[in-house]
């Protein structure tokens, strides 16, 4: 699809997006630093999860590419990445960026509310994790959904999209299954083939994806109805 111009955003939206991008970037820089230098607490993981790294120098790569390998990483990147080309390409609205959009709104809020409801109840955040665990999974999202319906864009999203959203999060279950084929680890208990076996990680996987399309629809919902607004306002 070409990509087609749009009236630029104000002055004020593009404020917005740029804070959403600063922020995104912020706790992305951070954790992958603080990870590199081993500066997270470690201690023995349970069988088939991340967490197990030679000490040092030794470990960098280890460290970096675990973390790298959660959704959470992910989505914040995907976030950053949105934000950043609304402040450095505001007027274009082609495929692409609105794909990359609605793939950033769907796969953070994925992360706040699976977060919310599977990990936190048994994390156990100290050290480091005390900044950029809630960065990563509660700022972000909340300023990310924030600055959406306030400053938009608008009329982006549309049912055609919606499948498309998918296609990030399915390149990260491939990614993380098949590395963690190779390593035997995975990032979280419910992606854990070890323990769980394929049949019941797959299971999951499938019910959080279709959990997905359901966020991505009502993003779509929620989008044509703040659009119509706009424009009785306009």
């Amino acid at each position: 699809m070409v990509d087609v111009a749009a009236p630029a955003p104000s002055r004020a939206a593009r404020a917005a997006f740029g804070l959403n991008a600063g922020v995104a970037w912020l706790g992305l820089v951070l954790t992958l630093v603080i990870s590199g230098a081993g500066g997270y607490a470690e201690s023995v993981p349970p069988r088939g999860l991340y967490g197990l790294h030679p000490d040092g120098a030794a470990g960098v790569v280890s460290r970096l590419a675990d973390t790298l390998s959660y959704f959470t990483i992910w989505s914040n990147v995907v976030v950053a990445v949105s934000a950043t080309l609304l402040v450095l390409r505001p007027t274009r609205t082609g495929f692409l960026e609105r794909v990359i959009r609605l793939d950033a709104l769907l796969m953070i809020t994925v992360t706040a509310i699976v977060y919310q409801v599977l990990l936190a109840p048994t994390a156990d955040v100290v050290g480091w994790s005390r900044l950029t665990d809630p960065i990563l999974h509660v700022v972000t999202p909340a300023l990310t959904v924030l600055v959406w319906l306030v400053a938009g864009p608008r009329g982006w999203v549309t049912g055609r999209l919606v499948p498309f959203a998918l296609v990030v999060p399915l390149a990260w279950v491939a990614w993380m299954l098949g590395r963690g084929a190779v390593v035997g680890a995975y990032p979280y208990d419910f992606t854990n083939v070890v323990a769980l076996g394929y049949g019941s990680v797959a299971t999951t996987l499938v019910l959080i994806l279709v959990f997905g399309l359901v966020v991505a629809s009502v993003l779509w919902g929620v989008d044509a109805l703040l659009t119509r607004r706009s424009r009785r306002r306009g």
